[in-house]
C-alpha cells in the first residue's frame, strides 16, 4: 500500500517515537524513514493503524473519536525494534502539551541521540541508547548527557566512553524504576 507522506514521520500515527528507533538511525536498505516518511512502503509492512488514520484524514490516532480502538489491544505488551512501553503515555503527553511542543521535545531527543551515537557508541550500544532516550524524560536525558560529558572528557577509548555512558543511563533508569530492556 502506498501512503501519503506525513509532515512529521518522527512521531508515528500510532504514537511510537520513530525518530528514536534503531532502524531510523541505520544506514542502507534496512533504514526506516519513520512513519509514512519518504519510501516508507518499500521497507515497512502494511500498517493498519496508519491506513486507518489516513483514510480518516488524521495525523494521529489519538485525534480519533474511537481512540483507543481494537487495533491497540495488547499493543503495549511487547516491543519491536522500538519500545511500545510509553506509546500511550506519549500520545497523552502530546495531547496535554500540544503537538508542536511534543514534536519539539522529540526533535531535541533525536538530536541528543544522534550525538550519543556519533560520540559514545562502540558499535554495540545503538539499541540501548535509543531505548534510554525514548523512555527517560527529556530533563533526565539532558542531565545524563551533562554527566557523560563531564566523566568522559579525558577518555579517548570509544569502548570506555560507551561503557561510561551506558552506566550513567542505567543508573538513572534504575533510580526512576525504568527497565532499559526491550520486551520480546
Amino acid at each position: 500500500m502506498e501512503y501519503k507522506v506525513r509532515s512529521n514521520p518522527l512521531f508515528a500515527a500510532c504514537g511510537l517515537n520513530c525518530g528514536l528507533c534503531p532502524r531510523y538511525h541505520t544506514e542502507g536498505q534496512s533504514r526506516c524513514p519513520g512513519c509514512a516518511g519518504e519510501g516508507f512502503s518499500l521497507v515497512h509492512p502494511p500498517c493498519g493503524v496508519l491506513s486507518c488514520c489516513q483514510r480518516k484524514g488524521l495525523e494521529y490516532c489519538f485525534l480519533c473519536d474511537d481512540f483507543p480502538c481494537e487495533k491497540y489491544d495488547g499493543v503495549d505488551a511487547t516491543d519491536s525494534f522500538i519500545t511500545h512501553k510509553n506509546q500511550f503515555k506519549d500520545m497523552e503527553k502530546a495531547k496535554r502539551i500540544g503537538l508542536e511542543a511534543y514534536e519539539a521535545e522529540l526533535n531535541t531527543k533525536v538530536q541528543i541521540l544522534e550525538g550519543l551515537l556519533e560520540n559514545y557508541n562502540d558499535g554495540r550500544r545503538k539499541s540501548f541508547f535509543c531505548l534510554a532516550v525514548n523512555l527517560l524524560e527529556l530533563e533526565d536525558v539532558e542531565s545524563v548527557m551533562a554527566q557523560i560529558e563531564a566523566q568522559t572528557k579525558a577518555v579517548d577509548c570509544a569502548k570506555e566512553k560507551a561503557a561510561i555512558a551506558a552506566r550513567i543511563f542505567q543508573d538513572v533508569a534504575d533510580v526512576k524504576g525504568i527497565s532499559l530492556k526491550l520486551r520480546k
